[in-house]
């Protein structure tokens, strides 16, 4: 079967790095076309940030529900305006905060994002900008550097020792895009929230709030958003560009992880991995 797969992968010529499968609590096949080493996992940043988000909800610092406003320098809120300084962080988590060019600007981040004149729209609109702002509001809320939170909270009790990630001009954590990682890096995330927080006897995020962060907040074209994760018919899953992804199907207690640099062939190499998660 695994065989047949990685055949496939080479008879299209899809420029994948690695692949893992973890089932029933285990990696049952990783492969590596190029050096296992770690690469670009780019908007699957985002979901790191919504895990870190929760372990600091569970902590009592922060809360979907707060107004972002709260957690912001107040010499940016005569910037905002009333909607967005009423607006929850529920709709930053869930892309439905507005629609925001795709990605930050200038030498300050905040700055630009807050002179914006934002419609009232609370549609799906897919952009860095509402992670980034979570990714500010909850460094303001833990009262650390966000990665050093996460660092200390998620990554090294997960075994990930990576350092690599990108700060924005004023030094906050980007929270949207800029780290890097290996492919069983990237898969110890999606295997974190298959358990329901739990991993090797820690409850790293309470399983209240996994549940909450991979259920359907807003409906997409595919099937629906979640905080920073995308819902699918059968599971949910952690996206990249490019072809970065962690499948996880819960009903199967199944992973399918891979990092690959595919530009405009993503959806080929997804199409290759649902079909092995439908054989397994």
């Amino acid at each position: 079967m695994f065989s047949c797969f990685l055949d496939d992968i080479t008879k299209k010529g899809l420029n994948v790095h690695a692949i893992e499968v973890f089932k029933d609590e285990q990696v049952i096949f990783r492969h590596a076309f190029d050096e296992d080493r770690r690469y670009p996992v780019y908007s699957a940043t985002k979901s790191f940030t919504s895990a870190v988000f929760s372990i600091a909800t569970d902590e009592g610092k922060i809360s979907a529900d707060c107004p972002l406003c709260e957690f912001m320098e107040k010499r940016y809120l005569k910037q905002m305006s009333d909607e967005i300084k009423r607006m929850p962080l529920s709709a930053f988590l869930s892309m439905t905060a507005g629609s925001y060019p795709f990605r930050p600007q200038g030498s300050n981040w905040l700055e630009y994002i807050f002179s914006l004149h934002m419609d009232a729209a609370r549609d799906f609109h897919y952009s860095n900008i509402p992670a980034y702002l979570v990714s500010v509001a909850c460094e303001n809320a833990v009262g650390m550097p966000l990665f050093q939170y996460m660092r200390e909270k998620l990554l090294l009790p997960l075994g990930i020792k990576s350092n690599i990630y990108r700060t924005s001009p004023e030094g906050y954590f980007y929270g949207a895009t800029g780290m890097e990682l290996t492919v069983h890096e990237l898969s110890l995330l999606g295997q974190l929230y298959l358990q329901k927080g739990s991993f090797q006897g820690q409850q790293l995020i309470s399983s209240e709030r996994i549940e909450d962060s991979v259920s359907i907040k807003v409906k997409t074209d595919d099937v629906g958003y979640g905080y920073f994760f995308y819902i699918t018919r059968d599971g949910f899953s952690i996206n990249g560009k490019w072809g970065q992804r962690c499948l996880v199907y819960p009903e199967k207690s199944l992973m399918i992880t891979y990092v690959s640099e595919l530009p405009n062939r993503a959806d080929e190499m997804l199409a290759l991995a649902q079909q092995l998660a439908n054989k397994l």
